[in-house]
């Protein structure tokens, strides 16, 4: 099992914040790779591009895979995204992975202030065979390969704006997928799949796993060909007042994941599908704190990796690999697990020796 972990502003390995952009970005890359983490992940968060800290950790890094985990597809061109990704693969020495996901409607329109054309799984589809046809252009440029579809085109490669071949051409494609056609196409096109942290075990068993095996099946793949990337919910303090807190704070996201309806699909699978709607028609009266209080303890558990304060590094491997061992190929560590300070970092240094020799 490989180990990720998420770089933002504000976090870092070390004792002082990390400023995108800066020294510390560049600081916490090294610290990542030097304590044995296999994925460093940049998400788009905070109103930060998803890029760009990617272009500082592929300089100050030799070993380390880099991903976006996950730039937001539709308010980019494929062209756009096909660069940037070109260029990261060129900085990184063939360490670059493309992670890609759509966000619901409202995020497209109110937020990136793009329309919202057709149906989300077809169109990535679409976005993810331009890609491919620009990426192959770039590196055979007197072979040219266009694609033309409903919602997305290229046709045009004029040599003085293609970019120049590279020596590790093929950049794996990664789609964040939570419903059956995104993982059906998963399955198909890609080299993993990412899927939401409003996910369960049984979920990933019954649903994830079978429905990317299917789309795999269904192109003569088989299903070992793509990745499974996770990133669960892990619940740990270094004492009980801050353990109650972290508590409080999964209840709340477990009622934000049932408040939208993108996301009922896990909830029905656990038998809890009742709260999920009563957790929606909450939300559009804006009822957030009472929402927080109507989870149940138990269910709550289901979405998150619960050590108490007193257990050590063994104790967390133990049950990320009880509930996840098998299931995922990429475990990703929560971007604020702690880590600046030596013990905390010895006990990062801990947990990912266990969770390697997990296999």
């Amino acid at each position: 099992m490989k180990v990720g972990i998420a770089v933002i502003e504000g976090y870092s390995f070390t004792d002082h914040p990390v400023e995108l952009g800066t020294a510390g970005l560049a600081e916490a890359a090294a610290r990542a790779e030097q304590l044995g983490f296999d994925v460093l992940i940049s998400p788009e968060t905070a109103g930060h591009d998803p890029f760009f800290p990617l272009v500082l950790a592929a300089e100050h890094t030799s070993r380390i895979e880099l991903a976006t985990g996950v730039a937001v597809s539709f308010p980019r061109a494929p062209m756009v995204v096909a660069q940037s990704a070109w260029d990261l693969q060129r900085f990184s020495g063939g360490r670059f992975t493309l992670g890609l996901g759509t966000q619901v409607k409202g995020h497209n329109e109110r937020r990136y202030g793009v329309p919202w054309t057709g149906a989300p799984g077809p169109r990535m589809r679409e976005y993810l065979d331009c890609l491919r046809a620009i990426f192959y252009t770039f590196q055979h440029p007197d072979d040219p390969r266009y694609f033309e579809g409903e919602h997305y085109r290229f046709t045009l490669a004029a040599e003085v704006f293609m970019a120049a071949p590279l020596e590790h051409p093929r950049i794996p494609l990664q789609i964040a997928a939570v419903n059956r056609y995104m993982l059906g196409l998963a399955g198909e096109v890609c080299d993993s799949v990412f899927v939401h942290p409003c996910c369960t075990p049984r979920y990933l068993r019954e649903v994830v796993l079978p429905t990317v095996a299917e789309g795999a099946q269904r192109v003569g793949r088989s299903a070992g060909e793509v990745a499974v990337v996770g990133a669960p919910i892990v619940v740990t303090a270094d004492n009980e007042e801050d353990m109650a807190r972290e508590r409080v704070l999964l209840k709340r996201r477990v009622a934000f994941y049932g408040s939208t309806r993108s996301y009922h699909r896990v909830f029905e699978v656990e038998g809890v599908l009742d709260l999920a709607e009563q957790l929606h028609e909450m939300s559009r009266e804006k009822r957030w704190r009472e929402m927080e209080e109507l989870v149940p303890d138990d269910v709550a558990d289901l979405f998150g990796c619960i050590s108490p304060p007193d257990a050590g590094a063994d104790d967390l491997a133990e049950q990320l690999r009880a509930s996840w061992g098998g299931l995922l190929d990429v475990l990703n560590l929560p971007s604020d697990f702690p880590l600046a300070g030596a013990r905390a970092e010895q006990r990062a240094a801990d947990l990912l020796a266990a969770l390697h020799a997990a296999g």
